[in-house]
């Protein structure tokens, strides 16, 4: 069934009402009057980015005729783009599958398909990678601070990493982290200019060795830096705990309840965590007695 709401008794209506046969509706949307007659009485639904063409040769605004509810996913945009799976996988030069399996909420784009998806979709990277979220069964935050706490690019997990990760520290220079990713990968991998256009996303994409030379420069685990599917819990548990850091050298946090969850942090550290907290507590500003 089509991601929007199909009512087959109400195109037959509006057919009728244009003066057009089954068959010269079918010929204006590409397929036979048969294949119409069988979305009229309902027996089958069109594919779902058959819809838009079908809405302009009715006459009729998509969103009035095929109407959904909620934000749109990533097989809404591809839909309403008017392009089927393989179209889709024909503009990032790839199969099916990372198409398939984004919108399935199995595995996330690649950084590489973002950019080129959404001049397709004709929506911003931005709404793009919201409905990517939806298709995760995420539900989009306003707080900015919420979105933070789970970067996917490899331009966010540097910014995060920049920003969370050397409270009181200063954190190094594009020039000094090129530096650490040649220096582990052995070889010259990457210029400063290099990572200046990782880090503000003007590239999207990076070779395993750099990634890895990445996660050792920024001092962090290299799974860190593989594709945001591949990061496990484990993982994503490490970006909340710098943000929870960064939040205890701001003055807005006091204190944390251990999660006696399997995958997050151990014991051991949701221990030194309290007790680092304890040791700081009576240090913060302004702040009232709190959990």
């Amino acid at each position: 069934m089509p991601p929007r709401q199909f009512d087959g008794s109400r195109v037959r209506a509006v057919r009728r009402g244009r003066d057009l046969s089954q068959k010269q509706l079918g010929e204006m949307v590409g397929v036979s009057g048969p294949a119409v007659a069988r979305w009229e009485n309902g027996s089958e639904f069109p594919k779902g980015e058959t819809l838009p063409a079908l809405a302009a040769a009715l006459g009729q605004a998509l969103n009035v005729l095929f109407p959904h509810d909620g934000p749109p996913d990533l097989q809404l945009l591809r839909c309403d783009a008017g392009l089927s799976k393989g179209q889709a996988a024909a503009i990032i030069n790839a199969s099916r599958v990372p198409v398939s399996n984004a919108e399935s909420g199995r595995r996330r784009l690649s950084d590489a398909y973002v950019e080129p998806l959404a001049q397709a979709y004709g929506v911003t990277e931005q709404e793009l990678l919201a409905a990517q979220d939806r298709s995760f069964g995420i539900r989009t935050t306003s707080s900015r601070d919420e979105q933070a706490s789970s970067p996917r690019t490899i331009r966010e997990k540097i910014t995060f990493l920049l920003e969370h990760g050397y409270v009181g520290q200063e954190p190094p220079s594009d020039e000094e982290i090129a530096r650490a990713v040649n220096e582990h990968a052995g070889v010259t991998a990457v210029t400063a200019d290099d990572i200046v256009a990782l880090r503000t996303g003007a590239t999207t994409d990076a070779s395993d060795v750099v990634r890895a030379g990445l996660a050792h420069a920024l001092q962090v685990g290299a799974e860190l830096f593989q594709d945001d599917a591949e990061v496990d819990p484990a993982a994503r548990d490490f970006f909340e705990a710098l943000q929870f850091f960064g939040s205890i050298h701001r003055g807005q946090i006091i204190g944390l309840a251990a999660r006696g969850n399997q995958t997050g942090l151990s014991a051991e550290m949701m221990a030194k965590i309290n007790e680092v907290v304890g040791e700081l507590k009576h240090k913060l500003p302004d702040v009232q007695g709190g959990k």
